[in-house]
């Protein structure tokens, strides 16, 4: 192994026993802003300790296999062990590197999902109504909680706009990779001639953003309280319970009236501000190290096409790693569990070369 690698995980190796050895001090117990904290990173680099202690675990016996090669009657036996050993050790060098590349910071964080009709008129909010379905389907799956934001929903039943908060572990870091252009080719239900139309609807994933994260001032907001719209109930079309919030230095408008309080929309509003702000951050150096990088599951551009979800063909194509699966209709009930797992391994590549110095 190489020395350099090796120190390092020797010293995170001793952090984490030292991290162990804290946590249960009483005078940490006591203090819960200081045992969170501790308690956060003693688990974030439990993965990598772990996996030193099996290193050397495969060096004591690498030593006791090469000391019985003295013996003539245990020498093969030594020697297919050392061949083993040997692949053993490679195979969890390589896992050690990937355990030490750095994290995303947002990984862990809830998201806001933002689906909106593209080209395809009333095909296109279809379209968006079914990766609406599609992913609150994965969340299911994933045991997360979705709540909705905002919706626009269009006259043949499909969604023009449609937003949601999602809560649960490690949501970004599976949805991270879904943002920008979905393409559908299909018959729509429309079409007496059979003839296969193109749509396409746009996907925005963005971490949850506190507000520590992203300071606001009250100045740089113009609020305004309307009537909600809606298919009809109480309080719909009865108070000025929908808000619709602009951040006036760049422009950007939220919308929320999902809520019959005017405060819990304003709140729910806020958050979601405050997302696509982040968002944007997170996106313009996403751009910046794209022109660094030897290759990229994406920029973070929302106009770039990453899928066709192509029904005629059953066919689901990943632009972005040249990925093809059927079984359509799996796929849109939320079994994207492979295409994710994918995208995540591509990337993990990406950076474990860049982090080489490999073109």
């Amino acid at each position: 192994m190489d020395p350099a690698l090796r120190a390092k995980l020797e010293s995170i190796a001793e952090r984490h026993e030292e991290l162990g050895v804290m946590l249960c001090a009483p005078e940490i117990a006591q203090d819960k802003t200081r045992l969170l904290a501790l308690s956060r990173e003693h688990a974030e680099i439990a993965p990598i300790a772990a996996a030193v202690a099996r290193y050397r675990d495969l060096e004591a016996r690498t030593s006791d296999a090469e000391e019985l090669l003295a013996d003539p009657d245990l020498r093969d036996m030594a020697e297919s062990d050392l061949r083993d050993l040997k692949q053993q050790r490679a195979e969890l060098e390589a896992e050690l590197q990937k355990l030490l590349l750095p994290k995303d910071p947002n990984d862990s964080r809830d998201v806001v999902l933002e689906i909106r009709a593209g080209t395809g008129g009333e095909e296109a909010a279809l379209f968006a109504a079914d990766l609406w379905r599609m992913y609150t389907r994965f969340a299911e799956r994933q045991r997360w909680t979705v709540e909705p934001l905002n919706m626009s929903e269009a006259g043949a039943g499909g969604f023009r706009e449609i937003s949601a908060m999602i809560h649960g572990r490690d949501v970004y870091a599976l949805l991270k990779f879904e943002s920008g252009v979905h393409r559908v080719q299909r018959v729509p239900a429309t079409e007496a001639q059979g003839r296969i139309h193109t749509s396409t609807a746009t996907v925005a994933i963005m971490p949850e953003a506190e507000e520590v994260d992203i300071q606001i001032s009250p100045k740089d907001l113009e609020v305004q309280f309307m009537r909600a719209s809606g298919a009809g109930g109480q309080s719909v079309n009865t108070t000025d319970s929908a808000v619709r919030i602009t951040h006036i230095p760049t422009g950007l408008a939220v919308h929320c009236m999902q809520e019959k309080s005017q405060t819990k929309n304003r709140e729910l509003a806020m958050k979601l501000l405050r997302s696509r702000l982040l968002d944007r951050e997170i996106q313009r150096v996403q751009a910046e190290r794209a022109a660094h990088r030897r290759s990229q599951v994406g920029t973070g551009d929302r106009s770039e096409k990453i899928r066709t979800y192509n029904f005629p063909q059953d066919r689901v194509s990943d632009h972005r790693i040249g990925l093809t699966r059927h079984a359509i209709t799996d796929f849109m009930a939320g079994d994207i569990d492979d295409v994710i797992a994918a995208l995540r391994a591509s990337d993990e590549a990406d950076r474990l070369a860049e982090a080489q110095g490999q073109p």
